[in-house]
């Protein structure tokens, strides 16, 4: 018997099988058709008429829809999708050796490169391609353009083999891109693409470089944040891990791509929004930054929601004065609050609707977090608001609570309200100092 999760995938299959390959299909069978027809002693005029028309009408429409633009940039953005994920999962435990030889594998045949490499600041980590055998992982930087790559931390485009540097010269390889991987404003690394030609190096090939080279360093910033848990501060290290969610990141990430097929100038967005979403989160993590910022970053993350939930699943409102606008705020404020009301107040059927809203009474500041979700027990909203909570949703309040105190003084307060059924708030209290 067929179970639930089979028949939901065979659903959804990709629009690429549906379409592209049932042209194709029809393509070749009246093609063998045609043919046929046409070996045979005695000609059959109608099915040849009719064989070839079929024929001819499904290759014209296979070749359009290959040749389309916008499918042709579905497939290309679908494929790095996929290989942007296939690349996290390699460095879910960060960047050694064995996860640098892996990523190098992977990237290898999705670009017009010969060869692939990886190093930290002074060896390298992994190498897959031309001349494997003269950069075996473990061995040391050869290259001085490597080397000034991670000591000025600039991206480079290098031309001939001059340029690269090798100490013994390289029958294959000619040119190359050198990336540095940063983390924490320091280039830790390099991720390198080699050439057979100059001529070889074109602006796709820049652009997937630098892609990779970004999306690595955010991976090796989130793995180094990870690895310093016991020496930072529970607050510093919950707002940060509550944002860098492996799980919210392979969440967006398949939203994008389901979207790839279906609607791709949404997918564009999203991809751009994404970006933009995960740099402020790194660029975020210790300073002081405007009310405003932090509502932009959470609306930012809401959209991811949006795309993964619907439009009648999820929905938010912002009312803030200007005043509050303008204030200063530990990052990481209200995107946190937000994101527990999708994950733990969405109902099974029905719209989660969330409501922020910043006023300023007085000498105090009020923001209020509200959803109409499924709510929570009185125990459960003390046991949340307890420091030594250790549930997710603890964690995050908890956090929220530790550092508008550390900052705003012990005047400053977290409430949560909630019933069961009716919905939940949440209510900060700031005294501006």
């Amino acid at each position: 018997m067929t179970s639930k999760k089979e028949r939901r995938d065979k659903s959804h299959l990709p629009r690429f099988f549906t379409l592209e390959m049932l042209m194709f299909t029809l393509t070749v069978l009246s093609g063998f058709v045609l043919l046929g027809s046409l070996l045979q002693p005695t000609f059959n005029t109608p099915v040849i008429v009719l064989a070839g028309i079929a024929f001819t009408s499904s290759l014209v429409l296979v070749s359009r829809l290959l040749m389309d633009p916008d499918s042709v940039r579905a497939r290309q953005t679908d494929s790095m999708l996929k290989l942007a994920s296939q690349t996290l999962a390699c460095m879910k435990e960060g960047l050694d050796i064995d996860s640098a030889q892996k990523v190098c594998d992977l990237l290898l045949p999705s670009t017009g490169a010969i060869a692939v490499a990886i190093t930290d600041e002074e060896q390298i980590l992994g190498y897959a391609g031309a001349d494997r055998e003269a950069s075996p992982p473990g061995s040391a930087v050869r290259t001085q353009a490597t080397r000034l790559a991670i000591e000025d931390g600039q991206m480079r485009i290098l031309p001939t083999p001059e340029d690269i540097g090798f100490p013994t010269k390289s029958a294959n390889i000619k040119a190359a891109i050198i990336v540095p991987l940063s983390v924490g404003g320091r280039a830790a690394g390099t991720l390198k693409f080699y050439y057979r030609k100059a001529t070889h190096i074109s602006e796709a090939q820049k652009s997937i470089a630098e892609g990779f080279g970004t999306l690595l360093s955010t991976q090796m910033a989130a793995s180094a944040l990870e690895q310093q848990t016991k020496l930072a501060t529970r607050m510093e290290l919950k707002a940060l891990q509550s944002q860098i969610n492996p799980h919210f990141l392979f969440n967006t990430i398949n939203t994008i791509a389901s979207l790839v097929r279906t609607d791709p100038e949404k997918a564009r967005i999203l991809l751009r929004e994404f970006a933009v979403f995960y740099r402020r989160t790194l660029e975020d993590s210790a300073d002081l930054i405007l009310f405003s910022r932090e509502i932009e970053q959470t609306l930012r993350y809401f959209s991811f929601e949006v795309a993964r939930f619907g439009e009648d699943r999820v929905g938010i409102e912002v009312e803030v004065d200007p005043e509050v606008e303008d204030m200063l705020v530990p990052p990481f404020l209200i995107q946190p609050l937000v994101e527990n009301a999708v994950r733990h107040a969405l109902p099974s059927t029905g719209k989660l609707d969330i409501e922020v809203v910043g006023k300023a009474q007085g000498e105090d500041v009020r923001v209020y977090v509200r959803d109409n979700g499924v709510g929570m027990s009185k125990e459960t909203c003390e046991s949340i608001l307890n420091p030594k909570s250790t549930t997710g949703l603890g964690i995050a309040v908890g956090n929220v609570s530790d550092r508008i105190k550390g900052h705003f003084g012990p005047d400053a307060s977290m409430q949560v309200e909630s019933q069961p059924g009716v919905g939940t708030t949440v209510t900060l209290t700031l005294r501006c100092p």
